[in-house]
């Protein structure tokens, strides 16, 4: 027979429960060594972004050179808010990134639903929309800035062929900025369809499938399938397009150089134009002001639309 043993004691086992307590502690105090694996991205994080924003917020508060710098305070701050079409800047910046990640999310959605069909040489089309994506934005610019010129661009040219007078695409106050913007557009939604296709694979059939026996129409499984479950998506392209419309400058500058006058200018080519007169402490804070504007305007959209997602 087993010898029998007694149940244990009352000190046996507050010793026990200590032991069980501390030792989740000593192993995490013990496994460490998988933190040293953020280490790297740490690094990559505060060199490339915490301190070049740490440095920008200081010298926006100097008179500054490449070889001296004064603390003046919020004195660039003061005189950027003077800037006399900054707000005009503003203005035209909000209606460039309205416009271009609006048409990027329509057309987007649009080119996913085709290219996701079964359609023939589906796989070639998907290649030619992806490819203005990978060209230089100068080169784009400079492109379509010879295509859209008044008289002897490209594109004028080709609508005289069916006796129709095209408009002056850049040298239209009322025109160029929107001129840019389809420009974008163009170059920018290769990005957005790719973003869509994924989400519309991702899909499982069989949600389409039993709406078809259940009776409903291309519209209703659309609608009732199709855009709630690629609401991921469409938040994606509608942050990334939006950020990209705000802080855009290459193409507008290469285009038209924020003219003509200064209807086409946007926050960044106002900072740039600081910039080249030498006001470079001016130009640092002008980079602090688009950034706090990026950061409101972003955020809370992300915000509201990752809360629709998971309501949904």
């Amino acid at each position: 027979m087993l010898p029998e043993t007694s149940p244990p004691g009352p000190a046996s086992s507050a010793a026990m429960a200590r032991r069980s307590r501390s030792s989740p502690s000593r192993r995490r105090r013990g496994n460490a060594y998988p933190l040293w694996f953020h280490l790297p991205a740490a690094i990559v994080f505060g060199t490339l972004f915490l301190v070049p924003t740490l440095a920008s917020l200081f010298f926006s508060l100097t008179r500054w050179t490449l070889f001296s710098y004064a603390f003046i305070g919020l004195d660039n701050f003061r005189q950027f808010f003077r800037e006399p079409f900054l707000f005009q800047g503003i203005t035209n910046t909000l209606i460039y990134a309205a416009v271009t990640s609006g048409l990027k999310v329509v057309l987007g959605l649009l080119l996913g639903l085709l290219l996701t069909a079964p359609i023939f040489g589906r796989d070639l089309l998907r290649a030619i929309v992806f490819f203005p994506v990978l060209v230089s934005t100068i080169g784009v610019g400079i492109a379509f800035s010879v295509m859209m010129h008044p008289t002897r661009g490209l594109i004028n040219v080709g609508l005289s062929l069916f006796g129709l007078q095209g408009p002056a695409w850049l040298t239209d106050p009322d025109l160029a900025l929107l001129s840019v913007a389809l420009v974008d557009v163009w170059k920018g939604v290769g990005l957005a369809t790719v973003i869509y296709i994924a989400g519309l694979v991702s899909i499982p059939r069989d949600y389409h499938e039993a709406a078809k026996i259940d009776g409903a129409g291309p519209f209703d499984r659309f609608r009732h399938i199709t855009l709630p479950l690629i609401r991921p998506a469409t938040a994606t392209v509608i942050i990334l397009s939006f950020i990209g419309g705000l802080r855009s400058f290459d193409l507008i500058w290469a285009m038209t150089s924020g003219g003509p006058g200064f209807t086409s200018d946007v926050i960044a080519s106002v900072i740039y134009k600081q910039y080249q007169a030498g006001f470079y402490g001016l130009s640092t804070a002008g980079n602090v002001v688009l950034f706090l504007l990026v950061a409101l305007l972003v955020v809370p959209l992300s915000l509201y639309l990752n809360r629709r997602e998971v309501e949904a």
